[in-house]
């Protein structure tokens, strides 16, 4: 299956934009989302091999701008083969030195947009999925998911909650020929700021993974693009640790 309509969430920058050249360096057709970066959006739309790719625009934290985006790619694309839910954010906010409207604050802004956001982009993907006889759907979740997140509570329980939608729509969605599956990322180089891998801060991020470093982008995207091949289908429901044997689960 080749020349695939694929839409990537937050792909403007980062892992998003490394899976979005992933699929377009294999001949797909991609519609890059971004929130509110159109200028490198639109160079990355610009500087991908092939053609007919397309930028769209929405905060995820958005029901009516999520649906105007999919469906816009949709049409611009000539339908949609393939989501990949990559776009979310998180901001410390440590319990004890967050006030209470804080507090409110970060946890409604996290679930909108990493775990909420995520599930309506797919309520949306599916329609036009099931048009077509099928699709793949993969979420970009976080080693945070399971080894927790003290300084940022509600990113951790957003990505938790993403490998749990993600393992449901599995079984939902399996009859209609659509496969969803999640990789879950340690830290990964473009993700986080130059200040966090400068020493001391950096040196520690690095020793977390017997590698001694963190990911690239690169690597998360090549996994990214195999769930959504047609050979990934059977591992339709799985999470896959990307973090380097930083993190290891049992």
């Amino acid at each position: 299956m080749t020349g695939r309509a694929v839409l990537v969430t937050g792909a403007s920058r980062g892992v998003g934009r490394a899976v979005a050249t992933a699929f377009a360096e294999s001949g797909d057709r991609v519609a890059i989302h971004h929130r509110d970066s159109a200028p490198l959006a639109e160079q990355l739309r610009d500087s991908l091999p092939g053609d007919g790719h397309v930028v769209v625009q929405a905060d995820l934290a958005d029901p009516d701008a999520i649906r105007t985006a999919v469906d816009t790619a949709a049409e611009q694309l000539g339908g949609l083969d393939v989501l990949v839910n990559n776009a979310g954010g998180y901001a410390p906010h440590p319990i004890f030195e967050t006030s209470y409207e804080q507090w409110q604050q970060h946890w409604r802004r996290t679930l909108d947009t990493n775990l909420v956001g995520a599930a309506n982009a797919i309520w949306c993907a599916v329609r036009h999925m099931r048009e077509r006889g099928g699709g793949r759907i993969v979420n970009v979740s976080s080693r945070g998911a399971f080894r927790g997140e003290p300084g940022q509570p509600a990113y951790g329980a957003s990505k938790a909650g993403l490998n749990a939608l993600g393992q449901s729509l599995a079984v939902a969605l399996a009859p209609y020929g659509i496969a969803v599956a999640t990789v879950a990322p340690g830290f990964v180089a473009p993700d986080v700021t130059n200040e966090h891998l400068k020493a001391p801060r950096g040196d520690d991020l690095r020793a977390q993974s017997p590698f001694n470093r963190v990911a690239q982008p690169e690597e998360i995207a090549a996994a990214v693009h195999w769930l959504a091949s047609p050979a990934a289908e059977w591992a339709s429901g799985t999470i896959i640790d990307l973090n380097g044997a930083s993190y290891l689960r049992t």
